[in-house]
């Protein structure tokens, strides 16, 4: 989630603003929402703390694949999940999103794909971390002497905080079974 926020920023992109509204209407309970009215409104409203995108595909203006190839290419740290009512083709391959779901969404299956895509993200950071802290202990434990690992303060420390998010780490592990059956019951394409 973004900094300075206990709710995830969510941006809902449609052409049209019925279909915008309703979405964000569901979910405002859930997070904070933005709408954006069309993909230049999308490009012009995205910014580091949208943590999920709800993007459709067939927009007159700027099409969804554009508005997604622009996050990507500006190096946005979201996710972005197609919610479309244009069925897949072999077409999304090379297309960089994180979930797909075809039109008419119902909020439990909206929410469930969202809550999804946060705990993927937190999950990332966390193993992100992981990493930078165990290369930095690799790296010192094979130019510092025996008697300098033990006496750092520091490191010991650090070697304190690989084990948290390693425990951590192995803790999401197991939320992630949980995720993969949730994923399977969400409904992604009509009927």
């Amino acid at each position: 989630m973004s900094s300075g926020s206990d709710q995830a920023t969510v941006l809902v992109v449609d052409d049209e603003e019925e279909v915008a509204d309703v979405y964000a209407l569901r979910l405002r309970n859930e997070y904070e929402t933005r709408t954006a009215y069309g993909g230049q409104d999308a490009l012009e409203q995205i910014d580091d703390d949208v943590d999920v995108v709800l993007l459709d595909r067939r927009m007159p203006d700027v099409a969804g694949d554009d508005v997604l190839a622009g996050i990507r290419a500006e190096g946005y740290d979201c996710k972005v999940i197609m919610l479309t009512a244009v069925d897949p083709g072999t077409d999304i391959l090379e297309m960089e999103f994180d979930d797909y779901l075809c039109k008419p969404v119902e909020k439990a299956d909206l929410v469930a794909a969202i809550d999804q895509q946060l705990q993927v993200q937190q999950y990332d950071d966390r193993l992100t971390e992981y990493f930078e802290v165990t290369s930095k202990l690799t790296l010192l434990e094979a130019e510092l002497s025996p008697q300098e690992l033990e006496e750092s303060d520091e490191l010991q420390e650090l070697a304190a905080r690989a084990d948290r998010l390693k425990t951590e780490i192995d803790e999401s592990l197991d939320e992630f079974e949980d995720i993969q059956t949730a994923f399977d019951k969400i409904a992604r394409h009509p009927g």
